[in-house]
């Protein structure tokens, strides 16, 4: 008997463009999280492939002003929560819980801020 072709020939989990779909939570860390943008630059062998992967992080460094807009967002968000449960509900503990992740988040927005300065203003030799 003969093999006939497969009439769907991809896969349930891949998209309308043949690209596999990412799992969620593989989609939320890069929703929030910048790194898997860039290239590290220590893993390099040679001066070749460090220039590319600069020009690569360089290139990348557009994409951190949406970062930077989506951890403002929660750090507003963390500390309207924060003052949401002080003043209306009177639950310190949540309301302490909501103020320190509005810190973890400003912490993170300086980060990208600084990167985002470095790599916008780098000058290659």
């Amino acid at each position: 008997m003969p093999h006939s072709p497969d009439p769907d020939p991809l896969p349930a989990a891949q998209g309308s463009q043949g690209a596999p779909e990412l799992p969620f939570l593989t989609l939320w860390y890069r929703f929030l999280f910048f790194g898997w943008l860039f290239r590290d630059l220590n893993a390099t062998r040679d001066l070749y492939e460090r220039h590319a992967a600069l020009q690569h992080n360089l290139r990348m460094c557009r994409y951190l002003p949406t970062y930077l807009r989506r951890w403002s967002f929660l750090t507003f968000f963390d500390f309207g929560l924060g003052c949401l449960f002080e003043r209306a509900m009177q639950a310190s503990l949540l309301s302490a819980w909501f103020f320190t992740w509005s810190c973890v988040t400003l912490t993170g927005m300086v980060v990208i801020s600084v990167a985002w300065a470095l790599l916008a203003n780098a000058r290659l030799n």
